[in-house]
């Protein structure tokens, strides 16, 4: 999963010539120090809408139950599965998913034994439907495993649920852990997309967040990965981190683009101590200042618009041969828990601790203490520990915000047609803050069409700030603590 997630609790195409490039240096340099103020606060990175920290505990497994019940009657419909495999050797000081750490193999053994349980259960309540077209292990580390642990996982999914052959089947890797045995078991086993964590190559850097890894180790697992037959690989950036410069950042630009994977992510770093204690190993002094890291991301987009990569989404880039680029330029993109998309199921299921489902109109997330999870599947029930039920307005601002995140654009019929409603009426409050005098509109990062909005290549880097317009939540709450990452 994405590892800055949204609020506490977590664990052949392309953009039209001239769209993307101005979201990169140029458009760093024509923003003023003002303006990265102005939108420079909390704000949410929407992997879902609601938020996550609207879930609650008042959702259970009743509720779980009940939804998978519906979801069973649209036999036909195929389904995105995530699994989560928490552990790690160690802790990295900039995460902020959910880890377990242990060098205790029968740690993970044990937790093997259970994570079959959920996924039977979960089988069993889906009825016929079977078709996977998305299939993830994130964590943690996922090559933490053993081959045969990852066969036995494995061999519980395709036992219970029909793999399709166009399916998206990915897994995330470490280079510091990950085997030509375990590579080239994944290939055989119709593993076609490898996520590989990467950061940076500064040594300064990674001194700085616990995680060490260099350019050799990781250069060498690529191209064996390569080798191995993997269709498609994505390297993992983040930009932000302590004692990062432009000029170190950009060496490690250069050790990317010369690797050409097909996709790669660009996050922005969410330091969130208050919420991952891990974090505060991180001295804040030594963190990039704000227009620093604005002209950080600023190179990797210009960067890799002039490699011949296309901009998706707020913050990945792709070959423009990679189906996401297509989708992008086709404005079919998709955004969910394990990320941008082309093969978006109605529901997606997670399985294993601190998972999270989104399963008819609703958002399910497993236990996060392996206690609890072994013992509530050792009662027979679903390890739910809170969620959220969708309501009629969430579905229409879910849909808005997804099509802007993703797209950068928002179709105003299509959006009356679908939800039955008129568009200026239902966001005029909206739509007033959006074309004011000191507004995304007024400053050049939105543009409203009688049709349409858009958001230009320079706008693309104020895209959370934009949906949060749309944010029903954040205009009816006050926050008495700290709950987001900063947008910039």
């Amino acid at each position: 999963m994405n590892p800055f997630p949204d609020g506490p609790d977590y664990g052949g195409g392309g953009p039209p010539q001239g769209q993307a490039g101005g979201a990169g240096q140029a458009a760093s340099r024509s923003v003023t120090f003002d303006l990265l103020k102005k939108y420079d606060r909390p704000g949410p990175r929407y992997t879902s809408y609601p938020t996550a920290v609207e879930f609650n505990e008042s959702y259970s497994e009743n509720e779980y139950i009940a939804k998978l019940a519906e979801a069973a009657s649209a036999a036909d419909e195929p389904i995105s599965l995530y699994i989560h495999l928490p552990f790690c050797h160690e802790r990295c000081s900039f995460c902020a998913c959910f880890v377990v750490i242990t060098r205790k193999p029968e740690v993970a053994s044990r937790y093997l034994e259970y994570v079959p349980r959920e996924i039977g259960m979960l089988a069993d309540h889906l009825k016929d439907r079977r078709r996977i077209v998305q299939y993830h292990w994130g964590g943690g580390t996922p090559t933490y495993l053993t081959v045969p642990q990852m066969q036995a996982l494995h061999a519980a999914v395709t036992s219970r649920f029909e793999i399709d052959p166009g399916a998206e089947v990915a897994i995330e890797v470490d280079p510091r852990v990950t085997t030509h045995e375990q590579l080239d078991w994944l290939c055989s086993a119709g593993f076609n997309r490898l996520s590989m964590g990467v950061q940076d190559f500064t040594f300064e850097v990674q001194d700085a967040v616990s995680r060490v890894q260099s350019e050799e180790m990781t250069r060498e697992l690529y191209d064996y990965a390569r080798r191995a037959g993997f269709e498609s690989v994505n390297i993992d950036l983040i930009y932000g981190l302590p004692l990062q410069t432009v000029a170190t950042f950009s060496k490690t630009l250069d050790a990317v683009i010369d690797m050409r994977p097909d996709r790669v992510a660009v996050y922005s770093f969410a330091h969130v101590p208050w919420i991952r204690g891990n974090q505060k190993r991180i001295n804040p002094e030594e963190l990039p200042a704000r227009d620093v890291k604005f002209e950080l991301f600023g190179s990797a987009v210009d960067r890799f618009l002039a490699a011949g990569y296309s901009q998706i989404g707020m913050d990945h880039f792709a070959l423009p041969n990679d189906e996401l680029a297509i989708a992008a330029a086709n404005k079919t993109l998709h955004r969910n828990f394990m990320g941008y998309t082309t093969k978006p199921a109605t529901d997606m299921f997670g399985v294993g601790v601190s998972a999270i489902g989104d399963v008819r109109g609703s958002f399910a997330q497993n236990v996060k203490k392996l206690s609890s999870y072994y013992a509530t599947l050792d009662s027979g029930k679903f390890p739910i520990e809170r969620g959220y039920l969708l309501d009629a307005d969430d579905v229409i601002r879910r849909h808005v915000i997804t099509q802007l995140m993703c797209n950068f654009h928002l179709d105003r019929r299509e959006i009356e047609r679908r939800f039955h409603i008129r568009f200026d009426e239902y966001f005029a409050v909206e739509l007033a803050e959006l074309a004011g005098p000191e507004s995304p509109v007024a400053h050049g990062f939105l543009e409203i069409g009688p049709d349409a909005l858009r958001v230009p290549g320079r706008g693309r880097l104020f895209i959370r700030n934009i949906c949060m317009t749309f944010d029903r939540y954040l205009r009816n709450k006050v926050f008495d603590k700290p709950v987001f990452s900063r947008t910039i």
